[in-house]
């Protein structure tokens, strides 16, 4: 894709700022963090949205991501794990604290979804002796985009599909990123997937992760996620 460098950070501040937010993002606030006119950021706005990276919702608004804008940005957040916030940090040591006090595994794997219900405001599950447990519904319809009674029974019907869809599919990446039309059981609900995988007493691919609306700040969520799942394995 030919996108220019400060194209790609010029995306990303528009995918952090509207995972924040909620609103589109117009070019004032990008050209005061960019240092550089109006006019210059609404022309490279313009060339993400002919890449089809980003989206205008109305002629007067500013930009919002796409599917295909948050794709991109989640294929390369390795190369921007340094600069995760340091709330991260004190995700994960709390994360640490809930799983590590329980003494069954049942109580462990719960108490590690609902910390991460806790930590991101999204829907947490997980695969529990082929049963799955699904934490934080009230949560995550709390969210903005959810404000629109269609958009809630879409997502209703996507989680009464979800069991069978991961017993079906059984995702076979150490961590699996689904977004907005790439999850094949929801493809118009706007929502996405985030799941990792992990060895517990209960199975070889047991699964721990989050669903919540597209609009999400990626780059924490993922590693929350990554980091559930490789604390559970190792102290189960």
């Amino acid at each position: 894709m030919d996108i220019t460098e400060r194209q790609k950070q010029i995306l990303s501040q528009i995918i952090e700022e509207y995972a924040e937010t909620a609103a589109p993002v117009g070019s004032m606030t990008m050209a005061k963090l960019f240092g550089v006119s109006p006019a210059t950021i609404r022309a490279e706005m313009a060339r993400l949205e002919a890449l089809g990276l980003v989206a205008q919702p109305h002629t007067s608004a500013g930009r919002v991501p796409t599917d295909a804008g948050y794709r991109f940005y989640v294929n390369n957040l390795e190369n921007r794990e340094a600069a995760v916030e340091p709330s991260l940090e004190r995700g994960t040591h709390v994360l640490d604290v809930r799983v590590s006090s329980q003494s069954r595994a049942d109580a462990a794997i719960r108490g590690a979804v609902d910390s991460l219900v806790e930590l991101t405001g999204n829907l947490g599950l997980a695969t529990i002796d082929g049963q799955l447990y699904l934490s934080g519904i009230s949560r995550l319809f709390t969210q903005p985009e959810f404000m629109d009674t269609r958009r809630v029974q879409s997502v209703a019907k996507l989680l009464d599909n979800l069991e069978p869809w991961l017993r079906e599919a059984a995702p076979g990446e150490p961590l699996n990123i689904f977004i907005g039309q790439e999850n094949p059981i929801g493809r118009n609900s706007e929502v996405s997937l985030i799941i990792s995988k992990f060895r517990s007493p209960f199975s070889d691919k047991s699964y721990i992760g989050v669903l919540g609306p597209t609009r999400q700040n990626y780059s924490r969520v993922t590693a929350l996620v990554r980091h559930a799942g490789n604390m559970l394995e190792e102290i189960l």
